[in-house]
């Protein structure tokens, strides 16, 4: 008798979990996979935007068996309408024409997707809107935000390690993309702090970050990230990081967070986590940080 309550949970996790909507999306002519997972009675709605190298799926919607690490999953199960968007060359979503993605680009695409949602939305069911971006779309959603503050009710910014006091050198105008393979190392090597996550959620996400995208998606122009402005950014702002990412120093967090514009800002750093804070054993203190954020002016 004392193993069926194992035995029911082990079912229970066994289970797949439904898979997102996917919707296609044009923004300025080009069609950008938009996945989708959507609770009964929604309270918010958020538009994660994935890193430099691996799309949304994996990120987002990790499928590990005997584990629930799908974050999508759990954000939905707060309460929240959870999209998430293919950038140009990732995941679902097809390279435009040039076969590069630039900064101004990608946050042409998130404008557009959040018009999008905006549209869907209609009174009296009207959702706030948040963004969410995680390392190199942490950029992305401050700069999306920066721009358009009405839009949005605020953006959640995990593993944001950028210095305001760096540039970008400007680049030369590119040539033909190179499209260099991406490893199972490359995939591995956000899982820093050894008790910090699964060997399961590891193996998981390896293979599914390989499988979603096994060319590396060719970025130029990256000085167009120097437009970034933290003073600039009005919108309400949850930055985020976990205390053992090598990627965020603390340093220039708190350059961020003291520079913000916005007086609506908090800083929370998540202990024992690292640069994949969001598929680590941190998930839950993620997820419940995400929802008070969203929560915190409700009556």
């Amino acid at each position: 008798m004392l193993g069926a309550p194992c035995s029911a949970l082990s079912a229970f996790l066994l289970l797949a979990a439904p898979p997102p909507v996917r919707h296609d999306v044009v923004v300025d002519g080009h069609h950008l996979a938009v996945w989708e997972k959507k609770p009964a009675q929604p309270r918010a709605a958020i538009v994660l935007i994935h890193g430099r190298t691996w799309s949304s799926l994996p990120n987002f919607d990790l499928q590990v068996q005997g584990e629930r690490r799908s974050f999508m999953d759990a954000l939905a199960e707060a309460g929240i309408d959870v999209f998430a968007v293919d950038l140009r060359g990732y995941g679902a979503t097809p390279r435009d024409g040039s076969g590069w993605l630039t900064p101004d680009r990608a946050i042409a695409d998130v404008h557009g997707v959040v018009a999008w949602i905006q549209q869907r939305i209609v009174p009296p069911a009207r959702l706030p809107i948040y963004l969410f971006g995680l390392s190199r779309g942490a950029m992305v959603a401050a700069m999306a935000a920066q721009q358009r503050p009405e839009a949005i009710a605020g953006v959640v910014l995990l593993a944001f390690g950028f210095d305001p006091d760096q540039q970008i050198p400007t680049s030369e105008p590119p040539g033909r993309p190179p499209r260099l393979r991406n490893s199972a190392d490359a995939a591995a090597s956000d899982f820093i702090t050894r008790d910090a996550y699964t060997g399961a959620t590891v193996n998981a996400f390896v293979g599914a970050a390989l499988a979603a995208d096994p060319i590396l998606v060719d970025w130029h122009s990256e000085h167009q990230f120097n437009a970034f402005r933290p003073a600039q950014l009005q919108a309400p702002v949850l930055l985020v990081h976990g205390d053992r990412d090598p990627q965020v120093p603390l340093a220039a967090e708190t350059k961020l967070f003291t520079r913000f514009g916005t007086p609506d800002k908090a800083w929370v750093v998540l202990p024992g986590a690292d640069h994949a804070a969001h598929l680590e054993k941190s998930q839950s203190e993620l997820i419940r940080t995400i929802v008070w954020f969203i929560r915190r002016h409700e009556v």
